[in-house]
């Protein structure tokens, strides 16, 4: 399976301590080129919990807004900038969405932040 930057997919994630894991959507942050000759992708986490969504390292995905329409998620969420994760794209189970430019351009900022990047 091929994925491109901005693809909303499902991944059964690992959870941080290594004891389980779940079935959740995650964003493909990974240049297009790695994408397309790479096994490899390189993805952020997405969560449902927004207490933290005002935070410079998160973009919230308003469900009711117009740039989330294509996103595929069914409730408004928080992508996590600061949780990245390297996957063989054979693992991922499949894409759900994909978000517009907009918000594209909003983890950039974020990841920026998230990687004291300038």
């Amino acid at each position: 399976m091929t994925v491109q930057r901005g693809d909303v997919v499902l991944l059964r994630a690992p959870f941080a301590s290594r004891t389980g894991a779940k079935t959740r959507p995650m964003l493909v942050v990974q240049n297009d080129r790695n994408n397309a000759r790479m096994k490899n992708t390189i993805l952020v986490f997405i969560t449902s919990n927004v207490s933290r969504a005002a935070e410079p390292t998160q973009v919230l995905v308003d469900i009711q807004s117009p740039e989330a329409a294509q996103s595929g998620l069914q409730q408004t969420s928080v992508i996590f900038c600061e949780n990245i994760l390297t996957v063989v794209q054979g693992d991922i189970l499949r894409t759900i969405g994909h978000l517009p430019d907009t918000l594209m351009q909003r983890v950039d900022l974020a990841l920026k932040e998230s990687l004291a990047l300038t």
